[in-house]
């Protein structure tokens, strides 16, 4: 990893985050993070109430990558196969053929996901996790880069199932847009007329130019000391007397991953403890699960990561 490299791959960060913002304004922290889980191989869970975007910045994104989307309504009807596919029996050929669903794309939107049932909300399991669908015993892959980015309704509850524990950890990162601010609603309503407005992002990076990106985030050094304040923020989430369930493994490695390409968009060719720290609460909070008396008591995962980053001592950490 060179500082030259590490430069390019910041000024390509930057423009991504910039075409993306067309559609969704004053958003810049959401769309990073989006970016970053994108680069990092994994996926988004947006969740907040109706009507702040959530759907136009996957559409978004989706249009910025000059690769395939799709995008999947989740309804309490849902089947698993309408997600992942289904084999045919082709009279004309005497065999069956696998006819793919959306999920093969590079770009999926899975919208309000927690409509679905449990059980079509497991078809994504193994391909968010493995990248790989399989169908009567037989594996395929559904390429690179691929990313799942699903949104879900926190408020309006009734008819909906909440996602499961090994649900939750298979997004890397959980974000939300939340209202814009008063300069910010008045751009947008003097832009009324624009009914849509990820239709107007043009893609502006090429599907490989993803995977090379993801690859040279990959390569950022990582100090054993600043994985070890990683570790220690993990382990305070297991340990606190809040917590039912903390951090797992997979969690951490998450953590890790995403604050590689943290770095490397702001330029750097090393992970520093403000990066572990500035991506804390979005790749971790989702993950820890509440005791429920303390739940009852006002106790949310968001305390109990704070709690954990507080605890956890940082290294005087320098470049190597």
């Amino acid at each position: 990893m060179t500082q030259e490299q590490a430069d390019w791959f910041a000024g390509a960060f930057a423009q991504l985050v910039a075409n993306v913002d067309k559609a969704i304004l004053g958003k810049e922290h959401s769309i990073r993070l989006v970016i970053t889980a994108m680069l990092s191989g994994g996926h988004v869970l947006l969740e907040d109430v109706p009507g702040t975007g959530k759907t136009v910045l996957a559409k978004a994104l989706a249009n910025t990558i000059e690769g395939t989307q799709s995008r999947i309504q989740f309804t309490p009807d849902l089947l698993p196969s309408d997600v992942t596919g289904v084999t045919i029996y082709d009279q004309s050929s005497g065999r069956f053929e696998f006819h793919p669903g959306p999920i093969f794309a590079s770009v999926v939107l899975a919208d309000e996901i927690n409509r679905a049932s449990p059980k079509t909300q497991s078809a994504l399991l193994e391909v968010m996790e493995e990248g790989v669908v399989t169908v009567d015993g037989v594996g395929h892959p559904v390429g690179t880069p691929f990313v799942v980015i699903a949104t879900q309704n926190p408020v309006e509850q009734a008819g909906t199932y909440s996602l499961p524990e090994a649900q939750l950890d298979r997004f890397l990162i959980k974000t939300s847009l939340g209202y814009p601010d008063h300069a910010t609603t008045v751009d947008l309503l003097l832009d009324s007329s624009n009914r849509s407005r990820a239709s107007s992002v043009r893609p502006i990076i090429a599907a490989d130019s993803v995977s090379t990106l993801a690859q040279l985030a990959s390569e950022v050094h990582t100090d054993a000391s600043v994985m070890g304040y990683l570790s220690e923020i993990v382990t305070a989430t297991r340990d606190d007397r809040d917590a039912a369930l903390g951090v797992s493994i997979r969690g951490a490695l998450a953590l890790a991953r995403a604050a590689k390409t943290w770095a490397i968009a702001a330029g750097r060719t090393f992970v520093t403890p403000d990066d572990v720290r500035d991506l804390a609460q979005p790749v971790l909070a989702h993950r820890v699960i509440v005791d429920p008396e303390s739940e009852f008591a006002g106790v949310t995962a968001t305390d109990i990561v704070e709690r954990a980053v507080a605890s956890a001592n940082p290294p005087a950490y320098r470049a190597a």
